[in-house]
């Protein structure tokens, strides 16, 4: 297999649309050379939430990750979300990836899982399992918080990182002592696994208590930023990561700390919109374009942070 190094900051890539609805590439080209070029910036992640996978066509999957792999080279890693609705879709979607030169496969919860699965290991290793002998590439597990029901328990994560092509967690569990929990026992269970925090509302206490690189839709918008507090954290130097913390603050409390959490991609649109990087700040439905006074907070928000200078 492979070694990937997915140690830094992963950007998870949002996907501009035009006002009919279609992919703008060439807003999707600028975005790659804002966001994945900073010094630090070791991974790209395409197809996930941040990039509305879920209502793109396979045809549309494809396209996004053989255009994104044209821009970042063969030397950076490129990931890839599955979001399936049945295992056979995610051995359809793991297959697609695998062919068009994707190097990880992040494996999404299906909804499905919602109902209890989440904490039975049967579900998890039957999924994961099925996926890893259809494919030869090496998966990471999408993480997300254990409140909605998909997240999933400390012993079934235990269980899938003894798998060999299991190389990452997202670490999405959306509670800071489930965090340490899962970090210290998945490290001891299995030390090559990276955990990847991406909890945006404590990603400073996250990495502060350890970590192995940053997986972040916000790397879309704040790549810099990004790399930044991985680098102060690399180096262990406090002072410097608390600086970053404070201008992440004003922006992560913009972005996602208001109701409803839905709109937060949408609204890091609305940030890259205004700063001349895409656009158009659009998504596709079920998601909605968010009102106007959430659009002055996001602005003003950027300008405060002077972004839209930075781009």
């Amino acid at each position: 297999m492979k070694t990937i190094s997915l140690n830094g900051v992963t950007v998870a890539t949002v996907l501009p649309f035009k006002e009919d609805l279609s992919i703008d590439w060439k807003s999707y080209d600028r975005l790659l050379e804002y966001c994945t070029t900073p010094k630090g910036m070791s991974a790209v992640f395409v197809n996930g939430h941040a990039g509305e996978g879920a209502t793109l066509t396979p045809a549309e999957r494809v396209e996004v990750i053989k255009r994104t792999r044209a821009f970042i080279g063969d030397d950076v890693p490129l990931l890839t979300g599955i979001i399936p609705y049945s295992t056979a879709d995610a051995i359809e979607q793991a297959k697609e990836a695998e062919d068009n030169g994707v190097d990880v496969a992040v494996l999404f919860p299906m909804p499905q899982f919602s109902a209890g699965a989440s904490s039975d290991p049967r579900y998890a290793v039957d999924y994961v399992d099925t996926v890893l002998n259809a494919v030869k590439l090496p998966v990471s597990i999408f993480q997300q918080a254990v409140s909605a029901g998909l997240g999933f328990t400390t012993p079934v994560l235990l269980e899938l990182v003894k798998r060999e092509r299991v190389i990452a967690i997202k670490e999405g569990s959306g509670d800071i002592t489930l965090y340490e929990d899962n970090l210290r026992l998945l490290k001891a269970a299995a030390p090559k696994v990276a955990i990847l925090p991406s909890n945006y509302h404590w990603l400073f206490a996250q990495v502060a208590t350890g970590a192995d690189g940053i997986l972040s839709g916000m790397a879309s918008m704040i790549p810099h930023m990004l790399c930044d507090l991985w680098a102060a954290t690399e180096a262990g130097d406090l002072k410097a990561m608390r600086a970053v913390n404070d201008r992440l603050y004003p922006i992560v409390r913009t972005i996602y700390g208001s109701p409803p959490l839905i709109d937060m991609h949408t609204r890091l649109k609305v940030g890259l919109e205004h700063m001349g990087i895409i656009a158009s700040a659009r998504p596709r439905p079920p998601l909605l374009p968010v009102p106007k006074d959430t659009i002055k907070r996001v602005i003003a928000t950027v300008d405060d942070a002077g972004l839209k200078a930075a781009a």
